[in-house]
């Protein structure tokens, strides 16, 4: 069998041209194409990022400690629902 890339005369079983290294056969596996990104997930991510921003600058102006409790956890309660909606919108791609 000869390479069709380069003609080098190769094995009938060979996978490979050992000279120039094109596949003698087309490849079984295809590799999925490339998926355009979603700008509505970077979207998402810019508001949540925001509304954190925004939850913190907040709680820096609230003074009293009953009130920054209940900030700090809302705060916290947001980023972890965005990060558990964040991994889902990745496992479902």
């Amino acid at each position: 069998m000869q390479c069709r890339k380069c003609g080098t005369v190769i094995a009938d079983n060979a996978l490979i041209c050992y000279k120039c290294g094109t596949a003698t056969t087309e490849a079984k596996y295809q590799p999925p194409a490339a998926r355009s990104s979603s700008r509505s997930g970077l979207i998402a991510t810019l508001i949540a990022i925001a509304l954190i921003v925004v939850m913190f600058v907040v709680m820096g102006r609230v003074a009293t400690a009953e009130t920054s409790q209940w900030l700090r956890a809302a705060a916290v309660a947001v980023a972890v629902v965005i990060v558990a909606l964040r991994a889902y919108a990745r496992r479902r791609r």
